[in-house]
């Protein structure tokens, strides 16, 4: 099968390449997906794209009139993908389900330690040889509070790694996992009271339609004024306004983000040169007590290869006609 693959990143075409084993024609390119870059499939039967890549009807309708066919994301998310679309343009989807829901759990309690213990201005004050201690108290992480937000894959193991520390869980889904309060004492309570009571807050629900700006002015306003929100899910699920004036007012402590509701076209780039022209984006990476990182929550070498090999298993299925348990159907 001839693949195009959007949006490649240097890091990942050799684990693509390895778990292919020449199997497929793959042919890499760093441009996205877009209706203006569809051109570029002609001839191919298939196209790779990620989370900023965009498979709009229009985009969809030009990819099915140059002959492709399948569409796999090296993702989890496939909020960038209209599927009813793809559906009546005769094109199948695919996605990775879960790569490894450890790596972005991991990153999120990396993002809320690092906050939590100010290990960015302690190591900007060593490198100037400045080593008081003021402003760098923390907190203990037993005994506290931890809501999760989306109880699946991702926030199944956060609920373990906070456990571990002695944290009390509370957790909120539209499906409650059973498990979760067998082993770990897991709470669930309504979004509101979630918000009420936690001192930190993570977030791992997918984008939707229902979760879109769920967490917006209505909750901030009810949280504990020390609480430390961490998103590592999608950025638009935090309505940006709101969290830059509940920091600004200190209606909250601290946020930790790897996700940014405009960062299409700013993250996976160096624009060390070319500074956003996004002032919000500006405003959070300027502020203290906030934390960015670039999307990079699920760049482990485990996770980059489990993407791959469910990528190209993606591809197998659909050559040879077998059932593919990873194809989306809305």
């Amino acid at each position: 099968m001839k693949v195009l693959v959007y949006s490649t990143r240097d890091f990942e075409k050799a684990y693509l390449e390895r778990a292919n084993k020449n199997k497929h024609y793959l042919t890499f390119t760093k441009e996205a997906l877009s209706s203006s870059s569809a051109i570029s499939a002609i001839g191919y039967d298939a196209v790779s794209i990620f989370s900023a890549d965009e498979a709009c009807f229009l985009t969809l309708e030009k990819l099915r009139s140059f002959g492709v066919k399948y569409i796999y994301l090296r993702s989890v998310g496939y909020d960038n993908v209209n599927i009813n679309a793809a559906k009546r343009e005769g094109i199948k989807v695919a996605n990775v389900p879960a790569y490894s829901p450890n790596a972005i759990a991991e990153h999120a309690v990396t993002l809320l330690l690092a906050l939590n213990r100010k290990l960015i201005e302690a190591n900007d004050n060593i490198r100037r040889f400045n080593f008081d201690l003021n402003h760098l108290t923390g907190f203990d992480l037993n005994g506290k509070t931890v809501g999760i937000i989306g109880t699946g894959k991702i926030g199944s193991v956060i609920a373990k790694i906070m456990h571990g520390f002695g944290c009390k869980l509370l957790g909120n889904d539209i499906e409650e996992n059973n498990l979760l309060t067998e082993h770990y004492g897991l709470q669930y309570v309504s979004l509101e009271n979630l918000c009420e009571q936690s001192d930190i807050i993570s977030i791992h629900v997918p984008l939707n339609s229902d979760t879109h700006h769920m967490m917006n002015e209505d909750l901030f306003d009810i949280m504990n004024e020390n609480v430390y929100l961490i998103n590592t899910a999608r950025g638009a699920i935090v309505n940006t306004d709101d969290l830059i004036h509940a920091l600004e007012h200190k209606k909250i402590a601290a946020y930790g983000m790897d996700v940014y509701e405009n960062e299409k076209g700013i993250f996976f780039k160096d624009l060390s040169h070319n500074i956003p022209d996004d002032d919000n984006l500006l405003k959070l990476i300027a502020m203290p007590n906030v934390l960015v990182t670039g999307h990079q929550a699920f760049l482990t070498n485990e996770a980059l290869t489990n993407i791959a090999e469910t990528t190209i298993y993606n591809l197998d299925c659909w050559e040879n006609n077998k059932l593919n348990d990873n194809e989306l159907t809305g």
